[in-house]
């Protein structure tokens, strides 16, 4: 595959990069880690035979920052260029759900603590693992991080992962966060944390020229929507159907379904958000984990519709107030959403919200920005 700083420093040569201060600090690290790893002797060869004690893994990578900086890109650009075996990429999320199936396994089994088992059956199948968009949403996930992640660490795991936090703000507020600790002090300790908060937001880039209100609901809209989630997650058209879905722990312990979402950005319908019996936490919960929401079938609404009407403004609030970029189609524009009904007048605000979250001062704000 070749260096895979050499392989950076082409993207920038060629102009599909710029260059970045934090990235090039980011790409030195990992080009050191790339000759860590291949520098150890593959698993059963005659080298790796002769040692009287086993290596040292090196130490991982913990990349966080904006949306758009480049964290996924460089992890996709050094997991295809170090050539090792036993080597695992997967986005987060997924990775957890397979760990939950294994553990329900081995509770089955009924011989102690069963995260234990598991890490050292997900050590024997790679020594590197590589994680995308690591989040912590619901207490289940943070109760066994930290045993599993210290059982991957001292198996001679090396992991490398994203998230838009730094460690100190994972599971932030969470349920029983004092559980969680642990798991932050291992990142803090056996990963170095580096951030990546460049001046140039790629994502953003790739949404230029984009329309981001398309009207009306149909085919060419559904469409245009579907282009959008790729150029923003990099997800190959072709692999479409397994797009991940995700559970989201609303404060009060309810479940919020969210039927696609990658690396930050979430599909709905209109129906599942506000026809269906919603309130403020649900969409702060959407607005807190989602830098970019896609929302498809938003009808034009009547007097008869007054509650989803309702539910819609404190939706877009929600995404407002937490610079959430908004990609819709719906069957009309947003000033002629809602004219007639209880609400009416005081939707004007919302469509003049809608109107402001396609200019760009507004898609320039970083996702939570405060201004």
């Amino acid at each position: 595959m070749g260096s895979f700083y050499q392989r950076y420093q082409d993207l920038i040569a060629q102009g599909e990069l710029k260059p970045d201060a934090d990235q090039e600090g980011c790409v030195k690290r990992l080009d050191q880690l790339q000759d860590e790893l291949e520098s150890v002797p593959p698993r059963g060869s005659i080298l790796w035979r002769t040692f009287r004690k086993k290596p040292t893994s090196p130490k991982g990578v913990y990349m966080w920052g904006g949306v758009g900086r480049g964290k996924s890109m460089l992890m996709d650009l050094f997991y295809d260029s170090l050539t090792i075996y036993r080597k695992k990429r997967a986005h987060f999320h997924e990775f957890m759900l397979d760990v939950h199936a294994r553990l329900n396994v081995e509770r089955k089994k009924e011989q102690g603590d069963p995260v234990i088992p598991v890490a050292k059956a997900l050590a024997s199948e790679a020594r590197f693992l590589a994680f995308d968009e690591m989040v912590v949403n619901n207490s289940a996930d943070a109760m066994i991080m930290s045993r599993l992640f210290t059982g991957l660490v001292e198996a001679g795991v090396t992991i490398i992962t994203t998230s838009n936090r730094p460690p100190d703000d994972l599971y932030k507020d969470g349920l029983n966060r004092e559980h969680f600790l642990p798991f932050i002090d291992l990142l803090n300790t056996r990963l170095d944390v580096i951030s990546l908060n460049g001046p140039t937001d790629y994502r953003r880039e790739r949404l230029g020229g984009v329309d981001l209100w398309h009207v009306p609901n149909g085919e060419t809209a559904t469409n245009a929507m579907r282009e959008a989630f790729f150029r923003l997650t990099d997800y190959s058209p072709d692999d479409a159907a397994h797009v991940p879905s995700e559970e989201l722990t609303v404060p009060g312990g309810r479940t919020l379904h969210v039927p696609k979402c990658l690396k930050g950005v979430a599909v709905f319908s209109f129906k599942r958000l506000c026809a269906e019996a919603r309130g403020a936490q649900d969409y702060l919960t959407i607005a807190r984990n989602f830098h970019s929401v896609i929302i498809v079938g938003i009808p034009k609404l009547s007097k008869e519709n007054r509650n989803e009407a309702a539910r819609f403004v404190t939706l877009i609030d929600a995404l407002y107030e937490h610079k959430v970029k908004l990609l819709a189609a719906a069957d009309e524009e947003p000033d002629a959403l809602y004219q007639e009904g209880d609400g009416s007048f005081e939707f004007e605000r919302t469509a003049s919200r809608l109107i402001e979250m396609q200019s760009e001062d507004y898609l320039a704000l970083g996702h939570g920005a405060v201004v």
